[in-house]
Order: structure tokens, then sequence, then C-alpha cells
């Protein structure tokens, strides 16, 4: 009679345990989520600016938008991870519909989500310093070739 009520007594630990874990990661994810360039340019104005005058990734999308007839599903999947903002990860990019704001390669898919900073004002809390491997993410050297685009680092945008 004791084993059966240890062993509802660890299951419901272990079940517990499960759901705070659960209920955690979900608040985590939900605070650190992508917010989208209009919320950077608050407190970030000069780069803003700078990021909208000159960086080709404001208008991303419309690349998609124009040879969206022609492309696969996975095609049209793999062009959303780079021209969009997030696509693939909690809170990313999911349609034109669902987050317009996220619609075009913004600040975000540099420096990563902006959600948790955006509250905060941390520069830990962001990814400031950016790096060559960053740009390499969507500027690989096979796509480097097939699209002749070649990296700039920060894009023009600060």
């Amino acid at each position: 009679m004791a084993a059966i009520g240890m062993r509802r007594v660890f299951a419901l630990l272990f079940s517990l345990g499960i759901v705070c874990t659960w209920l955690g990661y979900g608040r985590a994810q939900e605070r650190n989520k992508y917010v989208g360039s209009e919320t950077c340019k608050a407190c970030h104005a000069e780069e803003y600016e700078s990021f909208l005058k000159h960086s080709k990734k404001v208008g991303s999308y419309q690349s998609i938008a124009l040879m969206k007839k022609e492309l696969s599903g996975s095609e049209l999947q793999g062009c959303y991870k780079c021209h969009t903002t997030g696509y693939g990860e909690p809170g990313g990019f999911r349609s034109e519909q669902e987050t317009p704001q996220l619609k075009n390669a913004g600040c975000e898919t540099c420096h990563g989500p902006g959600g948790t900073h955006s509250e905060t004002g941390d520069k830990d809390d962001i990814k400031g310093k950016l790096t060559m491997a960053d740009c390499d993410r969507c500027h690989s050297a096979d796509r480097v070739a097939a699209f002749r685009y070649k990296p700039l680092i920060y894009g023009g945008a600060h």
C-alpha cells in the first residue's frame, strides 16, 4: 500500500516539474520575442534611419513576392529564412498577414530577438557586436556565388 502511495507522489512531483519547466520556458520565450524594427527605433533612431536609407534588407520580402509563384514550398521556406525576420524560430515571421512587422529582414535578423532588450535596455540582452559569421548565416559562400551578392558588415545600417 505504501509503495502505491509513493509512486503516486513521485508521479505527481514529476508531472509538476514538467509543468513548471514548461511554464517557465514559455514565459522566457514570450519575453524574448521578435518585436520588429519599429520597436528598435525608439532608442536607436539614428541607426534605424540609416538602416531605412542604406540597407537593402528593408524591402527584402519584395524579392520573395516577385518569385513566389516559381518556387517550391521548400525553396520558399529557404527564402523566408533570410528575407524575413525570425522565420522558423519562436515568435518569428509566420506570414505577411500574421506578422507583418517581421516580413522583411530587420534589425533582429542580425541582432537576434529584441523583446527582452526592448524591455530592459540592457546591452547584454541583445547581440551588439556582429561578425562575418553572423552574415554567413544568410550570405554563405554558395548563396554569394549563386546571387553574386557579397555581404557588407552592418549592411550599411550603422
